[in-house]
């Protein structure tokens, strides 16, 4: 089945129901099917056929949303763009991609000419919600078009979406992702997270950034997406009560801000059934907490850009044991989902025995297809013919897996993937650094925070807000390190490379959890 199948599907469950609601705006699924069919049309008589790429580079919208489906039906390959992004990261992801078409919403079209300017195969801007900055608008592009796109030719091996694995070492590595892959990936949300009547899912966070695979499970089975344009604590707190929200997923840092909210244990949560922690570790503090609050109904799902979202699920009732939080399972990321198989690894690629330490990685239809025009890395990722996930943890007896470390040298903080080669390089443009490491370490808001370890040269001096003030100017305020420590000498190999793992260890030390 292609992507859009699963849409049409709950289409015909709930013609009338309500399939995207946004502020005071209710759209029908009728309408959004109607939207779907006329974006597609419009797509194809512009020339832009199956295969072509198009991007959404817009906050959470209704119409954003819909242009995405639109391109799904087309049988063009959407390119998600995050609004939040730097604007040459952006530009650098659409042009690797060849992206053809940008669907972008007014709140960032003053980015538009320069990621235009650096896209040389870009061929048409159309503005979502207005027409502005000489593109013309969504609804007047697709106003002439028939509400009905014929079916044509498509396999489970053609492309779906192109997703950014997160920030970048030099250019963004690109993840392929077809339909047998979203095919797996609904069957395993359903199979995971089953209610007896439809979804109430709140989007909340950027649907780039996972939320829309969970909303496009929910209109699956005929279910309403609530949208939020920004994931603002009293808004998430009002749309939970308002809407009678079931299923959300939100990264641990801002479920923090929900927990800090002062009226968090007055509101009504009775209708929640999964809440979805993933993205970054979470502080097993708040987790417990978290419980406290919304019930139990904490749901811990594990993927990655490579194998979306739910390789592995630890259902509410398993954060128990016995009819008592578990204080060991809760450390969890949960057992191997239906359609995908998880095992440990060696570094030989031998299956380690429950108890035994090793990369964790994944069989199964929800891996994708690779990465876009990365040959070393796709044959670096998939040996023993196995998808390599770069997270080390082990397996219980019972089948649960814990990850313990992270071979990759990325930060996961706030949900967000950070890459500390990208801030050593801006470092090392301020005159007084003669070399640093740029780590990850533990942080009960953010999972992990950015650290910044530094050497001087000989007679220079430098302060922290000084280090910090130069690395927002050039990577911005996400990527900026929260903290910066000047070090006399880093500890260093036989051949004068900086180590790492000592400097983490400082830090990490006596932690169960490694990230």
């Amino acid at each position: 089945m292609r992507v859009i199948d699963f849409f049409d599907h709950g289409c015909r469950l709930a013609p009338q129901g309500i399939c995207l609601q946004e502020a005071e705006r209710a759209y029908t699924y009728a309408e959004v099917q109607a939207l779907t069919h006329r974006i597609a049309n419009a797509l194809r008589h512009a020339g832009f056929g199956r295969g072509a790429r198009a991007a959404v580079f817009s906050p959470n919208s209704a119409l954003g949303f819909a242009a995405m489906l639109g391109i799904f039906r087309s049988g063009t390959v959407w390119l998600p763009v995050p609004a939040r992004n730097p604007v040459a990261e952006n530009a650098a992801f659409l042009a690797e991609n060849r992206c053809e078409v940008l669907f972008f919403h007014s709140a960032v079209a003053a980015d538009v000419p320069a990621i235009a300017a650096q896209v040389p195969t870009l061929k048409l801007a159309v503005c979502i919600d207005q027409a502005g900055g000489g593109a013309v608008s969504l609804l007047d592009w697709i106003a002439a078009q028939p509400a009905e796109f014929p079916e044509d030719d498509h396999g489970p091996e053609d492309l779906v979406w192109i997703k950014s694995t997160g920030g970048t070492t030099g250019r963004p590595k690109s993840v392929m992702v077809c339909h047998r892959n979203v095919e797996a990936l609904m069957a395993t949300f359903h199979a995971c997270m089953p209610l007896q009547g439809p979804h109430v899912n709140l989007m909340a966070v950027p649907m780039t950034h996972g939320a829309a695979n969970l909303a496009l499970a929910c209109l699956a089975s005929g279910g309403t997406v609530v949208i939020l344009e920004r994931a603002e604590p009293a808004l998430i707190l009002d749309a939970i009560e308002r809407h009678r929200v079931t299923t959300l997923f939100l990264p641990p840092t801002v479920i923090y801000s929900l927990l800090s909210m002062p009226d968090v244990r007055s509101r009504d949560y009775s209708s929640l059934r999964y809440f979805v922690y993933a993205a970054a570790p979470m502080s097993l503090q708040k987790l417990r907490e978290a419980i406290e609050v919304f019930g139990p109904v904490m749901t811990q799902t594990w993927g990655q850009t490579e194998a979306p979202l739910i390789c592995t699920f630890l259902a509410p009732h398993e954060h128990f044991e016995q009819g008592a939080l578990s204080e060991t399972r809760i450390r969890s990321c949960g057992r191997a989902t239906l359609l995908s198989r998880v095992e440990v690894m060696d570094d030989e690629g031998n299956l380690l025995p429950p108890g035994a330490h090793g990369e964790l990685v994944v069989r199964g239809n929800l891996v994708a297809k690779g990465y876009f025009d990365r040959p070393a890395e796709n044959e670096a990722i998939s040996r023993f013919g196995w998808h390599h996930t770069g997270d080390v943890g082990y397996r219980d007896e019972h089948g649960y897996f814990y990850i313990v470390d992270r071979k990759k040298d990325m930060i996961i903080s706030g949900g967000f993937n950070i890459y500390p080669s990208e801030i050593e390089q801006a470092l090392w443009r301020h005159p007084a650094i003669l070399d640093c490491a740029v780590i990850g370490v533990p942080d009960e808001k953010w999972g992990e925070a950015i650290k910044a370890v530094v050497q001087l040269k000989p007679g220079c001096q430098a302060t922290q807000q000084e280090l910090q003030d130069h690395c927002r100017a050039i990577v911005g305020g996400m990527k900026t390190p929260k903290s910066v420590e000047i070090w006399p000498d880093l500890p260093r190999s036989a051949v004068g490379k900086v180590l790492k793992r000592e400097i983490r260890e400082r830090y990490w030390a006596g932690r169960e959890r490694r990230v």
